[in-house]
């Protein structure tokens, strides 16, 4: 089997386009509105695991305790996006098994991890 998509519930769908365009470099696949809930499918490309933005009208959400890692090859450069965006991530860490990573929390809360496996 192969893992289709992660649905996450968001208070903004823009917004959280915007994070995750940016942060994990997503692009949006495919938009669509059924009725008052309007979906956004993001994915490195087509064929892919995608992230699926979910919003209702009227529905509050928090993502504590949701966590999303993402393979990322230029650590420093994002670590200093999300500073100068204002996210407030964690200081990348650099761990005895040859990996560095750090983390940042999306509008709703979802805990986003950036991660090098060199």
């Amino acid at each position: 089997m192969k893992l289709k998509h992660i649905t996450i519930n968001v208070t903004d769908i823009d917004r959280s386009i915007e994070f995750y365009e940016l942060i994990p470099e997503l692009k949006v696949i495919r938009r669509q509105q059924i009725g008052s809930v309007e979906l956004a499918f993001l994915a490195n490309k087509e064929g892919e695991t995608e992230v699926e933005l979910l919003q209702f009208p009227d529905r509050q959400f928090s993502g504590k305790g949701m966590f999303l890692c993402f393979e990322c090859n230029k650590i420093d450069a994002m670590h200093q996006l999300a500073v100068e965006r204002g996210l407030n991530p964690s200081p990348v860490q650099t761990p005895d098994d040859g990996t560095r990573y750090f983390y940042v929390y999306d509008p709703d809360g979802v805990s986003i991890q950036l991660r090098s496996f060199d």
